[in-house]
């Protein structure tokens, strides 16, 4: 299919980790004819499988076996470093992809990219079709990082936490930079159908798509800008159709047993629709959009490799059911270097749960907690993380036992397997229960009191230039892809004001006290171990409360014990009536050897949104969200 750049291209979100449901593939492509698609892209990696993938390689390579304790990853295919569940997702939909002359642009290669456009030849061949698959190579960057290294051409600074590699207490062993999209534009232009990454950046295959369709050329930065940020909008699939929507009470006569995808359309001058597939629940609205923007920026500066967003003047419209108009976008150059992710060997983890109902929680924990100190004595000098927590609250007069249950856990981390094996973590917390606090109950599935390998993820940057992107077409031809010729350097500290200025007003009536998300909706989520947290309201006046009550101080007071003295910067969008907050270094070092329950780093705005503030009566008037 030839691109029609005389009309919008319209681009599919159709995965947006290898945790999504697989049908959308499938669903875009059988649909085409009712609901026009011209590419479809979609991520199937995170944090989580790229750490895990990238050690596979290695261990592939070296010969060396995973952890006896078992596989390192829950999903896919063990033997390979690329991410099977896309094998799963666009199987069923080929057919469908070669009669609609669909593209296809993922990021699934995860450490083995070459070795699955192979896989996915294969399988084209064997259902007697012809689309052409082309491999976009150069993420792979550990000898770059250490040549730059030891040439002492860089320090490597940890983007969250402002360490320098040398003083990482880990050994590095793989390095993935994260790519632009010019590649696939490159490898669309040459005739593939089919385009697999092993890590570009998420937006980066919305920009590829509108790059080749278009036929921009690299300083159109206005509408490189604006493709980006709609890469962003629809990359996290379901998010930007109600997903994860702090309003989703409002989506249970949308269907929200089953939210749809989304639909990128893309004018020839940059402009940007968002809208959905016809089928599925869900909704596409000014704030389902504004809830997936907060949620993946962390400042006014939003960097790729092909560009520089400036987002403070950006807003949404409504132009219809199911349709919103990106606005106020700007475009920058991109900067010099690209986002990197060093892997390395974290050790091992486990952990138990116990159970606790009813009277004198506190009491149980601390008795609990002193005869597991005590049973592990010994060998607890070897751990390099050992903690307790006790999660949630049991119920007052509860009107039944669970909800006067509450869930102690013990957490685990050391640097060598058999310092919390089983006979050194597991046993000696089972062997307690009979001492134990009144209703001492250990929970029997006790699999994850087994050692499991984590790995470590290490943020940095690494100049462009250094960075070796290739497109590899199937006929065995290789398309090199330069650096942009064109850069500009950042300061480090992206634009920050610690509270508002120029408030119009700082009297709003009456007030209650209530929980903040009775008025204000959130959204947050972990760039590696720094969350994002972004809040908006609805409405012009409450935007001007917010923005009074929103400061680095109120948000401090409002974390209570989650606030550990970290610098948290804070920026406006007014146009979005948005205040947005980047807490630096808040999660424990990311998804992959994390010892949060919020991993993610999803419910850091779920849990502000529960405190009490006082919240001005004429707005709580207008019902609650």
């Amino acid at each position: 299919m030839a691109a029609d750049s005389t009309r919008p291209v319209r681009i599919a979100g159709a995965s947006g980790s290898v945790s999504d449901r697989r049908h959308a593939v499938s669903m875009f492509a059988a649909n085409c004819g009712d609901d026009k698609v011209d590419v479809i892209v979609g991520d199937w990696m995170s944090e989580a499988n790229m750490t895990a993938r990238g050690v596979m390689k290695i261990e592939a390579s070296s010969n060396i076996s995973t952890s006896k304790s078992g596989d390192t990853f829950a999903f896919g295919d063990a033997g390979a470093a690329y991410e099977p569940t896309f094998i799963e997702a666009i199987e069923p939909a080929l057919s469908d992809i070669e009669k609609h002359g669909i593209k296809v642009a993922v990021n699934a290669g995860a450490s083995d990219t070459e070795k699955l456009a192979k896989v996915m030849t294969d399988l084209i061949k064997s259902k007697s079709l012809s689309l052409k698959v082309a491999w976009v190579s150069g993420d792979e960057v550990f000898p770059a990082v250490q040549k730059a290294h030891a040439e002492k051409r860089s320090k490597f600074e940890n983007v969250s936490t402002g360490a320098v590699l040398d003083n990482w207490e880990f050994t590095p062993i793989y390095a993935q930079a994260y790519l632009g999209g010019l590649g696939i534009a490159a490898a669309f232009a040459k005739g593939a159908d089919i385009v697999v990454c092993g890590r570009v950046s998420d937006a980066s295959p919305v920009i590829g798509a509108a790059v080749w369709w278009h036929g921009w050329s690299r300083d159109q930065i206005a509408e490189l800008a604006n493709a980006f940020v709609a890469g962003h909008l629809i990359e996290c699939s379901n998010y930007v159709c109600g997903g994860n929507f702090t309003g989703f009470k409002s989506l249970e006569s949308k269907g929200w047993h089953d939210i749809g995808y989304p639909i990128a359309e893309i004018s020839r001058a940059g402009q940007v629709v968002i809208t959905k597939s016809k089928s599925g629940g869900g909704e596409v609205s000014t704030q389902t959009c504004s809830s997936q923007l907060l949620y993946e920026i962390q400042g006014p500066w939003y960097f790729n490799s092909d560009v520089t967003a400036v987002l403070d003047g950006l807003w949404f419209e409504q132009l219809g059911t199911d349709r919103v108009a990106l606005r106020g976008v700007r475009g920058e150059l991109p900067p010099p270097t690209t986002k990197v992710g060093l892997t390395a060997r974290g050790g091992y983890q486990a952990e138990v749960h116990w159970f606790l109902t009813g009277l004198d929680i506190q009491d149980k924990a601390r008795m609990l907690e002193a005869q597991i100190r005590h049973a592990l004595r010994d060998w607890s000098d070897k751990f390099t993380k050992f903690e307790f927590t006790l999660n949630g609250t049991a119920g007052e007069n509860a009107s039944n036992q669970n909800a006067a249950t509450v869930d102690f856990r013990v957490f685990v981390q050391a640097r060598e397997e058999k310092d919390i094996a089983a006979a050194r973590f597991l046993r000696p917390n089972i062997d307690g229960m009979m001492q134990g606090y009144p209703g001492s109950t250990i929970h029997l599935d006790v699999r994850q009191g087994f050692p499991k390998p984590i790995y470590e993820y290490y943020v940095t940057l690494l100049p462009q230039a250094d960075v070796q992107h290739k497109v590899h077409l199937w006929d065995g031809q290789e398309i090199e892809i330069s650096p942009p010729p064109q850069t500009k350097t950042y300061p480090a500290q992206q634009p920050s004001e610690p509270e508002a200025t120029g408030v119009a007003s700082t009297d709003f009536g009456q007030t209650v006290k209530g929980p903040l998300g009775w008025i204000v909706h959130a959204r947050s989520g972990d760039k590696g171990s720094n969350a994002n947290v972004g809040f908006w309201v609805r409405h012009r006046d409450e935007w001007e409360w917010l923005r009074s009550l929103l400061s680095v101080k109120t948000i401090q007071r409002l974390l209570e014990d989650e606030y550990r003295g970290k610098k948290i910067d804070r920026f406006e969008l007014p146009n979005m009536y948005a205040v947005h907050f980047l807490l630096h270094d808040h999660l424990d070092r990311g998804v992959s050897c994390s010892s949060s329950y919020d991993f993610l780093g999803k419910n850091v705005a779920e849990y502000l949104r529960s405190k009490h503030v006082d919240l001005p009566l004429k707005f709580l008037n207008r019902g609650k969200l």
